[in-house]
Formats: C-alpha cells, structure tokens, sequence
C-alpha cells in the first residue's frame, strides 16, 4: 500500500501531467466529441458510474462510441454491432478515453493505476485483494498495457463475459496487486511512456 508521503508525490505527478495534456488535447478532444455527436447522433459525451477508490462510485466520462440508447457495457468487444465506424476508431486509438483528463484533475483518477470497473468487480474483492481499492482508478497501468487487445481477444471468445470474469480478470488483479505493492514514480513514467508509444505502433 502506498505510504502517505507516496500518494502525495503521484497527485503532484498527476496534476503537472494532466495540466500539460489538458492544454494540448483541448481543441482536439472537442472535435472528437462533436464527430461522436455526429456519428452516434447523440451528445457525444458519454458518463457512467465506475468504483473508484475505497470502493467510492464516480462518474467517468468518454467519447461515446455507440449509437443513442445503447448502453456502454463493461465488456464489448471488437465485433460488437453497437459500435460505429467511428467509434472502433476511438476504441483502436484509445482517444475515447480524452475526457478522463478531467476525471484526473478533479482527484477522482489518476494516470497510472487500476482501471476502473463498474459494480460488481473491484468493490467484491475480499482479503488482500482490496489493495487494489487503496489507489485511484487511472487511465493507463500495467495491466491496461498487458491486455490492450482485450476486445479482440473477447471476440475470440465462445462466452466473452465468462472468460473476461475468470481469465482477464483474476490476472488484472494480480498484476494491480503488485503494482501497488511495489509503486514507484519512475515506473509511473514508464507505464505513460509506453501507453503514448504504444499508440504509433
């Protein structure tokens, strides 16, 4: 679990690091968010409650990426008919995930870290697992980096919510433990440099 003094330094990390994206995403992340508004032919913001730390519910924000009144599921995968042509290409870019910039300057997120799930995943964790619930939820982490294909890998998949709830997610979990267990600000550094250069790949 990470030590008052280490919590402190990842806030400061977080604010100086979303400052920055904030003033060079701004105009973009707008574009996005009226092409999303044009192509799901809704207000192209989309908000859903997430547990976050402590097990805390708040609302995190994306670039919606399916049509009007379908909801966003916590598992979809590539091949999933709900998604538009532009939305696959936020999901394959990661650039949905922009407006979680906000999420991190006002305290609810961080950048590096668990991702947050919705009810039923995190907050059901029992014993030492809980660890996982003693950071904030981020928009990138080890394990965000280990299965960014996740979708595609659903898709393969025979029973995609089975295999994401006994596959995927004991080894999230894991991974999450032991990022926390052994936090340190260089590999925050390197978590957000290889979530931005795994973006050109």
């Amino acid at each position: 679990m990470l030590t008052r003094k280490q919590k402190v330094i990842k806030r400061i990390f977080d604010l100086v690091l979303v400052v920055v994206c904030i003033v060079i995403f701004i105009v973009p992340t707008i574009i996005l968010v009226l092409l999303a508004s044009f192509s799901t032919r809704s207000f192209g913001i989309f908000s859903q409650k997430r547990v976050g730390k402590d097990s805390k519910l708040f609302t995190l924000y994306k670039i919606k990426s399916m049509r009007k009144n379908v909801a966003e599921h916590h598992v979809t995968t590539a091949n999933d008919m709900r998604v538009t042509k532009f939305g696959k290409f936020l999901r394959r870019s990661k650039l949905d995930e922009l407006p979680q910039l906000y999420n991190v300057l006002i305290g609810d997120m961080s950048f590096v870290g668990p991702r947050p799930d919705v009810e039923g995943y995190a907050d059901e964790l029992k014993g030492e697992d809980r660890i996982v619930l003693s950071v904030k939820p981020a928009i990138t982490g080890p394990a965000t980096i280990k299965f960014a294909d996740e979708e595609i890998i659903l898709a393969e998949q025979e029973n995609p919510l089975e295999y994401n709830d006994t596959v995927l997610w004991p080894q999230k979990v894991a991974i999450n433990k032991e990022y926390i267990q052994n936090w340190s600000l260089t590999k925050d550094l390197g978590y957000v440099f290889e979530t931005v250069f795994g973006y050109f790949k």
